[in-house]
């Protein structure tokens, strides 16, 4: 027999998104590992989200307004960010419903050009 034996880490990275959170799982999440805060972005025309994470110096020091910065929350095998202002907005341009506990995953890449976390709306995971 030639058995695949299975990783108990995932190789993707992928992002699901919830009617007041976005939870990225293991792969996604390692990126954000010595995150204070991030910032949330939305490219309409690319049906993109892009989570940009923020170091406390650079929090401190870069002048970003505070309202700006959004809190995530690292745990060993996720991560979550809260905002379901930002989540509305998502669900409209996309067409999903986050409502009654409605949730959709989506790949994501890292992007070290933009030093921030891809999420492609274009490529829900089935």
């Amino acid at each position: 027999m030639s058995f695949v034996w299975a990783s108990k880490k995932p190789k993707d990275g992928i992002a699901t998104f919830y009617e007041s959170n976005i939870t990225l799982n293991k792969s996604a999440s390692s990126h954000f590992d010595h995150a204070y805060s991030v910032l949330l972005g939305l490219d309409i025309k690319g049906n993109k989200v892009a989570v940009k994470p923020i170091s406390k110096d650079e929090s401190q020091s870069t002048g970003i307004p505070e309202e700006k910065k959004h809190k995530i929350t690292v745990k060993p095998s996720y991560a979550r960010i809260c905002n379901k202002k930002f989540m509305r907005e998502i669900a409209e341009l996309v067409k999903i419903d986050l409502s009654d506990n409605n949730s959709f995953k989506f790949k994501t890449n890292w992007s070290d050009e933009d030093h921030a976390l891809v999420i492609d709306l274009n490529q829900p995971e089935v």
